[in-house]
């Protein structure tokens, strides 16, 4: 063999082994049962008259994600338009925050129950906005998770890492500590819920968490889950995710779908995100 032919095996061979790690990455039988799940999350947009022309492009285009589950969290004024909208269509809703709180003087407040009575699927807590914004505790967001279980909502339950957080390479201190006061509700109710791995450092700042870089948390996250018996619970993607970046995103073996945030109030961009 000459010089030449050797180098080239050589080179060829050390290609393919350089492959072999994003190969083995992928989505196993398993995971594929999870079934994707996308979800957007409209934070404090929208009126009536843009509502109805994102829900009624939302539906128009659902036929294309078959393979997806979606769903919108919505404003609270806009649950009821949601419902009417979408009540007979593949697309769920629900809410972007609940109450702990059963019932009685909390002014502004949004008992679960009330969220019952607008149909809601879903409910966000403890999203980083909450936890920065309003002083949501891990108790406190262990303690809305739980009563919108008792309404029959499933809880999407937010966690997720500061800049500073993850240059002190702590970030996974900091997802334990989050998810401990949820796990200590045990496998049957954990079993009910989904949770989303949004690093606060990339919501909204167009900036995304690298696919190695997510799965690298979500597989941490899979661990605890599994650890307690809750292993097939679908762990989701947020921060800015966009049709650019799902699909690389989606291939990772532990990461279920995405809660999508400004794209989700683009009808074609969510649809995409769906479709990949």
């Amino acid at each position: 063999m000459s010089h030449t032919m050797a180098q080239h095996k050589t080179e060829s061979t050390e290609r393919s082994t350089a492959r072999e790690p994003a190969q083995a990455v992928g989505r196993t039988a398993l995971a594929a049962s999870r079934r994707r799940l996308v979800m957007g999350n409209w934070k404090m947009h929208g009126g009536r008259a843009a509502n109805a022309a994102l829900l009624r492009g939302l539906m128009a285009g659902a036929g294309g994600a078959a393979g997806c589950e979606l769903a919108v969290c919505v404003p609270f004024p806009y649950l009821a338009q949601a419902r009417e909208a979408l009540g007979n269509s593949s697309i769920s809703w629900g809410a972007q925050d609940v109450s702990a709180h059963d019932h009685g003087a909390y002014t502004g407040e949004v008992s679960a129950a009330m969220l019952a009575d607008f149909a809601c699927r879903w409910t966000l807590v403890g999203h980083s906005e909450r936890r920065a914004m309003h002083g949501e505790t891990d108790q406190l967001v262990a303690a809305k998770a739980a009563a919108a279980l008792a309404a029959g909502i499933t809880p999407v339950v937010c966690v997720g890492e500061s800049l500073a957080e993850r240059e002190a390479a702590c970030t996974n201190d900091v997802i334990s500590r989050q998810l401990a006061p949820v796990l200590a509700l045990g496998a049957a109710s954990v079993m009910r819920m989904v949770l989303a791995y949004e690093p606060v450092w990339a919501i909204g700042t167009g900036r995304s968490a690298s696919p190695e870089q997510a799965q690298s948390v979500h597989a941490h996250i899979r661990q605890a889950l599994s650890a307690l018996g809750a292993g097939p619970v679908r762990i989701l993607y947020g921060g800015s995710v966009k049709a650019a970046n799902a699909a690389n995103l989606f291939v990772m073996p532990d990461i279920d779908g995405a809660l999508v945030g400004g794209a989700s109030l683009v009808a074609e961009e969510f649809l995409r995100i769906a479709a990949v």
